[in-house]
């Protein structure tokens, strides 16, 4: 600005001769992370904006976000606005290479590992094939340049000259490609819009069948996408103004400001982990699917349990996700290339791999089993549709007799908290054969299953099968303590099934405030952890102070200023060893807070419209 070069956001080693800018005010919604930043005499916004359009695929698929620099108005200042990527979007510092392209007034940077193979990942899980790409085009009748090379020469020439060279050199180490937008001596509010993402033409192998982004089916060409969600940068930020007031006003109605503060965060994570694709070959939307990875865990694709933990948010805002993310799932557990009588853990170890479960997996009979029908009928009665229960009907009839043969007394097997090892009566595995089983009879008009999930239920809570003596609390394992934070009640509540009775609710919101920790209620009496994913589904089945205690737990957890991860689902809830009650614990960046929504889908289901 006026011949001076300020580091408005994310230089961790400025340049010699430059001056860093001051954030003054940092904001967020659901799609948006805006930060105001004083730079000399003017005042610029960087607003990141990833769209969320749960019900436009196209919109959905498209792999990019915004970054939109605003100069406010003020004095007649010459202003130009500089932006650059490196290497580490393609998650490796070798064997890069970088082209740059234009359509109309749209440049576009793209830069792909050399010789990366098809699905392959880094150890940290990201992606090595595919491309990433930065596009920008002038704004505000201002001018546009570009350069790719070496960082210091690339930025020293915008620090020197407010422009950049128009030279484009191969790729070298500690290279990057920058744009630089002139806009003049303006006293007026100016802004410029960059698109960034990541784009892989094979983004999933589905059994053998590679698929590609929904988007392809009307922009098969990267730059064409590209400069596409460029021109669609005022309807989509239109589209989110009222998207981010629903997800506020449904957060406030439900228990609100803290509760809404924790959806607004929690939103963007979950739809940023799920891919929507079409055949790669075809191109058919009528085959669309949808993809969602377990991250920070052990990468699995389209884990059940997964899901499970994700759907609130999909049974209030998209239903349709659930159909789209069990198809191939039920599609692969009922070929010849799976044999059990339960259902599968997920259909991949490796995402972006859906090539099958392997025969050393992770296996969770009874916990899958339930879970599938209680999705089933979950976009069952979100949508209206019966589609999905009548295709698959054969295998979810097979899953229900499942649960009735072997769910009151589980064997020694994992539950979703697979952490914890295989345990024998897993008391929260009976409970989720329970609902499970009544489930499936409000699925399918059998009252004889919801019998009997009322059955197993009696014998869980009110023979104290699953509790303490007095019935106070459920226990780990039958007989056995230590407490349980029981999470599998949350659909019986959700879909009005009424199989566990009113005092089963009542003790669990009686005891659980008891056994709080310095940062909230651990997953069971042995350990110092908890999961905002279980304390959701929990604090949507109890009322009164458990609630508030829940809800205001969570809360201050994502507002300790702790953690830099992105938001993890466990964190301790108690002081131990190296960590502080408030720290994240090994997860992060995981689609798995939808459940966060529990409470607020207990309102109602498809609030979004179409």
């Amino acid at each position: 600005m006026d011949g001076v070069a300020y580091n408005l956001f994310g230089v961790k080693v400025p340049l010699s001769g430059t001056k860093s800018g001051t954030v003054t005010e940092a904001t967020y919604t659901s799609t948006h992370s805006t930060f105001t930043v004083q730079a000399g005499s003017r005042t610029f916004t960087l607003d990141f904006f990833s769209p969320i359009s749960p019900k436009n695929y196209l919109r959905q698929s498209l792999p990019f976000s915004y970054l939109t620099v605003t100069v406010a108005a003020g004095d007649s200042s010459s202003v130009q606005i500089y932006s650059d990527l490196d290497h580490s979007w393609v998650g490796q510092a070798s064997d890069v290479s970088w082209s740059y392209s234009t359509k109309s007034t749209t440049g576009v940077f793209q830069i792909q590992g050399a010789d990366a193979s098809t699905y392959s990942e880094n150890s940290n899980g990201q992606a090595l094939w595919g491309s990433a790409v930065y596009a920008t085009r002038p704004a505000g009748g201002g001018s546009l340049s570009t350069a790719s090379g070496p960082s210091a020469s690339v930025r020293q020439s915008f620090i020197s000259n407010g422009t950049l060279s128009g030279t484009h050199a191969e790729w070298t180490a500690n290279g990057v490609v920058g744009f630089a937008h002139d806009l003049g001596t303006t006293a007026k509010e100016v802004a410029v819009t960059f698109a960034v993402g990541h784009v892989r033409e094979e983004s999933i192998n589905f059994l053998g069948e590679a698929q590609t982004g929904y988007y392809r089916a009307t922009y098969a060409d990267t730059v064409d996408a590209v400069s596409y969600f460029l021109d669609d940068y005022s309807d989509a930020s239109e589209e989110s103004v009222t998207f981010d007031e629903l997800v506020q006003s449904t957060g406030i109605s439900s228990y609100g400001s803290n509760y809404s503060d924790i959806l607004a965060l929690s939103t963007r994570q979950v739809y940023g982990g799920i891919e929507i694709t079409i055949p790669h070959e075809s191109l058919d939307t009528g085959t669309t699917r949808a993809f969602i990875k377990e991250i920070s865990s052990d990468g699995n694709i389209n884990t059940v349990d997964v899901i499970f933990a994700t759907f609130p948010i999909f049974y209030i805002l998209s239903p349709g996700y659930l159909k789209l993310l069990l198809d191939p799932i039920l599609q692969y557990s009922g070929s010849d290339g799976y044999t059990k009588e339960y259902a599968v853990h997920e259909i991949g170890a490796s995402y972006p791999n859906a090539t099958g479960h392997p025969e050393d997996g992770e296996e969770m009979p009874i916990e899958e089993s339930g879970n599938i029908i209680i999705l089933t009928y979950a976009y069952q009665l979100a949508t209206g549709k019966t589609d999905l229960a009548t295709t698959y009907a054969s295998q979810l009839s097979q899953y229900a007799q499942y649960l009735y043969k072997n769910g009151l007394y589980p064997t020694a097997q994992l539950s979703l908290n697979d952490a914890l090892g295989e345990l024998a009566n897993q008391t929260n595995l009976a409970v989720k054969a329970a609902i499970g089983l009544a489930t499936y009879g409000a699925l399918t008009n059998q009252a004889n299953y919801t019998t009997a999930g009322k059955t197993f239920a009696e014998k869980i809570w009110s023979d104290h099968l699953g509790t303490d003596a007095a019935g106070t609390r459920f226990l780990i394992q039958y007989g056995i303590t230590p407490w349980f934070l029981v999470y599998n009640h949350y659909p019986d509540l959700l879909f009005g099934l009424d199989i566990f009775p009113e005092e089963a609710y009542n003790a669990t919101a009686a005891f659980y405030p008891t056994v709080r920790q310095k940062a909230g209620v651990p997953l069971d009496g042995a350990i110092g952890w908890g999961q905002t994913n279980w304390q959701s589904f929990v604090a949507a089945t109890v009322t009164g102070s458990a609630r508030e205690l829940l809800i205001k737990d969570l809360h201050a957890y994502v507002a300790n200023g702790l953690n830099s991860a992105p938001f993890s689902d466990r964190y301790w809830v108690q002081d131990s060893g190296q960590y502080v009650a408030g720290d994240s614990y090994s997860f992060r960046a995981r689609p798995t807070l939808g459940s966060h929504f529990a409470l607020a889908a207990l309102g109602g289901a498809n609030t979004w419209g179409s």
